[in-house]
């Protein structure tokens, strides 16, 4: 492996140490610094394509096949000992994180939007946020929906519009180059293993298995294929009379560039709504248009404009004072 390809890989893990995992994850932190001056680690890695080097991949991976790494030493064994099976997972997988509390920020948008609503969720996994309608709130003490299984707690700041009804959902449509199915025993371990472990990993674990028992009874309607070929179809699908909402979260740092740039054209050019949250970088021109600063943190959108920075794995919703949905 060149040393410019190493050192890459290297920055990365540590990027993700202090920026990613560092207080929701202090393993993982511990972990990714470790990795980045790990050789053998490293050179593991770096035989791997690009887009499947990533640290929450490689740690999920380890968990799914060993369990929870105690330290670098579990996963060097892991990388050393058991490559091939760890190299097939991480190449057979991706890191389909299915976080039900991103919902907590979708609400209050999908709430302002006249309905009923059909939601298309681009990189949906297993479609768990396809289902705000079905889940319960609590904003500052403030309570949205009857009490649900998934009960989603959420602080705030900024004068944030919290909505006094769930929005009517008529259709859930998920794109995915790979979706899981929630009934999947198979599914939810892996799903489980992409659950960092850390202060929030417990109540993480619990609204996963609340969240995929609500799914698997009332399945979404999953399409097969890249999101500039389906997303088309998927919106000239909708139901007659029907306000088409797209949206992702944690999806395009996943796309190439170029295909960023032509899905984020095709969705302003259709007649939907479209709402965003997403990571540093992935929209910048939305991102130029936020107020303070990204570390660490998701940006929320509704149609291209910015409306709040939001915790990435949801409990925290800071509104941009004076935006309305």
């Amino acid at each position: 492996m060149a040393a410019d390809d190493r050192n890459r890989i290297a920055n990365g893990y540590r990027r993700f140490a202090e920026v990613e995992a560092a207080e929701t994850s202090p393993l993982y932190a511990r972990l990714a610094l470790a990795v980045a001056d790990d050789p053998d680690v490293l050179a593991f890695l770096g035989g791997l394509p690009a887009g499947k080097r990533q640290p929450n991949l490689l740690f999920a991976a380890a968990r799914f096949l060993h369990g929870t790494p105690d330290g670098i030493d579990d996963l060097r064994r892991a990388v050393l000992d058991d490559g091939d099976r760890l190299r097939s997972t991480m190449q057979a997988r991706a890191t389909q994180t299915n976080e039900a509390a991103r919902c907590a920020a979708l609400l209050p948008l999908l709430a302002a939007i006249a309905g009923p609503l059909a939601l298309i969720e681009v990189g949906a996994s297993a479609g768990l946020c396809l289902y705000p309608d079905r889940y319960s709130y609590d904003y500052d003490g403030v309570r949205v929906g009857a009490q649900s299984p998934v009960h989603l707690r959420c602080t705030t700041t900024g004068g944030l519009p919290v909505p006094s009804r769930l929005p009517e959902v008529v259709a859930r449509t998920g794109i995915d180059l790979n979706p899981l199915d929630p009934a999947d025993e198979d599914t939810r371990d892996w799903l489980r293993a992409l659950i960092w472990p850390g202060p929030a990993a417990e109540d993480r674990l619990a609204r996963l298995e609340a969240a995929t028992a609500i799914a698997a009874r009332e399945p979404a309607r999953m399409l097969t294929g890249h999101l500039l070929v389906r997303l088309p179809e998927a919106v000239a699908s909708a139901p007659p009379g029907a306000t088409v909402v797209v949206f992702h979260t944690a999806v395009l740092p996943y796309v190439p560039g170029a295909e960023r740039a032509a899905f984020t054209e095709m969705v302003r050019d259709l007649p939907v709504r479209w709402v965003a949250q997403e990571g540093t970088g992935a929209l910048p021109d939305v991102e130029a248009l936020a107020p303070g600063e990204a570390r660490g943190r998701f940006l929320l959108s509704l149609d291209g404009r910015p409306v709040a920075w939001t915790a990435p794995h949801g409990g925290r919703i800071d509104w941009f004072a004076g935006t309305m949905a």
